[in-house]
């Protein structure tokens, strides 16, 4: 099977374009510094030629004001005009869990209308909606800086391995298209302000954290459920303390 990835080369991208070559297949890797930009269009359609599959992993440089917006709306529009040009069967996209409650962040709504033009476009397809990656855990502290204090809210999250979520990305290309959505989490549900104390204690760092129910979240409130996926989500097996012994090795 020739699969083209989008973003082959960021934190799944990676993960995932070894994942699809051990597995046997063709792997065409797209991303900005190899030549195909998926906001000019640039490259895409020799990117695409002969691609039964896209996976779409592109992402934001920024989540603020319409950047986001801008960036989603032009990729996408780009890559689903050049998958039906090429006639690909399969379109297969990476958004996030919850993105349908968390609209009044620009981020989310940016990736809304992500989904919405996949799901326009009558291309078969899918997406994966995912929970939090381990590896993004210290931009999401990041966020609720505040002087000598990180300022967070104790919303649940079940976050994951960016390497399981590029496992279930590699299994859903290699099927048939749900033409709906799907949903994979970390086996664990920690609150947002404990999944830092952990972190940062496991990196001795001695700054603390400081519950705040109204810290936003990319720019939004959030209820305490608003980040957990539904019943029916795909549960990854690596635990958090497993992530974090091997990335203190590496």
């Amino acid at each position: 099977m020739n699969i083209t990835v989008a973003g082959a080369t960021g934190v799944i991208g990676t993960r995932l374009s070894e994942n699809i070559r051990q597995s046997g297949h063709q792997v065409t890797a797209a991303s900005l510094s190899l030549g195909v930009d998926t906001i000019t269009g640039k490259g895409l359609d020799a990117a695409l030629a002969g691609t039964e599959v896209i996976i779409d992993v592109t992402n934001a440089a920024s989540f603020g004001d319409s950047a986001a917006l801008d960036f989603f709306r032009a990729s996408t529009r780009n890559l689903l005009a050049a998958a039906s040009e090429a006639g690909v069967k399969h379109y297969l996209a990476l958004s996030v869990v919850g993105t349908p409650r968390l609209v009044e962040s620009d981020y989310f709504r940016a990736k809304m209308v992500q989904e919405n033009l996949i799901r326009a476009s009558k291309r078969p397809y899918t997406i994966l909606r995912s929970t939090q990656f381990y590896e993004f855990i210290s931009g999401l502290i990041d966020t609720g800086a505040d002087g000598d204090v990180f300022r967070l809210p104790p919303a649940f999250m079940k976050p994951v391995a960016a390497g399981d979520v590029a496992v279930l990305l590699t299994e859903l290309a290699t099927g048939a298209p749900l033409d709906g959505i799907a949903e994979i989490s970390g086996p664990e549900q920690f609150g947002i302000d404990e999944i830092a104390r952990i972190y940062l204690a496991a990196n001795e760092d001695e700054r603390q954290v400081v519950t705040d129910p109204s810290a936003s979240y990319f720019g939004v409130e959030l209820t305490d459920d608003a980040l957990l996926p539904g019943a029916g989500a795909r549960v990854a097996t690596e635990k958090l303390s497993d992530w974090l012994y091997q990335s203190m090795g590496e």
